[in-house]
């Protein structure tokens, strides 16, 4: 599908502010509401828009503490890889979890109240996963940009 510099537009609006009403939107973009309105449904329709969120404050969450994680798994067979990010997928502290070309086989995203509360997660989680042959932890000091807006 192809999207033209309206759709562009109606996506960056949604992506800082996506809980406006179309009448809102309209105005931004200048377009009629039911026109938007349309174009947003055939962008849902075609999974250019995926889905809508809330985005929580990590730190009011009692999360502050994010982690980085580079895992090296045993092999690189199917089953391997496969057992792991079934595994991987169930851990309620994973934010992120990517296939990674380089040194280390994934990296994950993880967040944490605190040292003492990353413990815990690499205690009852992370040393469980399956195929992990090693395993690098980096601690994030302070984020300086993060955002969720592709560039459109």
């Amino acid at each position: 599908m192809e999207i033209d510099h309206i759709d562009r537009r109606i996506l960056e609006v949604l992506q800082k502010q996506g809980r406006m009403s179309h009448a809102e939107l309209s105005d931004k973009v200048n377009l009629s509401p039911s026109a938007c309105h349309r174009r947003i449904q055939r962008m849902e329709k075609d999974g250019i828009i995926s889905g809508y969120v809330a985005l929580l404050n990590p730190r009011k969450m009692g999360r502050p503490t994010t982690v980085f994680v580079e895992i090296t798994l045993s092999g690189q067979a199917d089953e391997v890889l496969d057992a792991f990010e079934r595994a991987v997928a169930r851990v309620p502290d994973v934010l992120e979890c990517h296939l990674m070309a380089g040194t280390a086989d994934y990296l994950l995203k993880v967040v944490a109240g605190d040292t003492e509360d990353f413990a815990r997660i690499h205690r009852r989680y992370l040393a469980t996963l399956p195929g992990v042959a090693q395993m690098q932890s980096s601690f994030a000091l302070r984020t300086v940009r993060q955002t969720t807006a592709l560039p459109v």
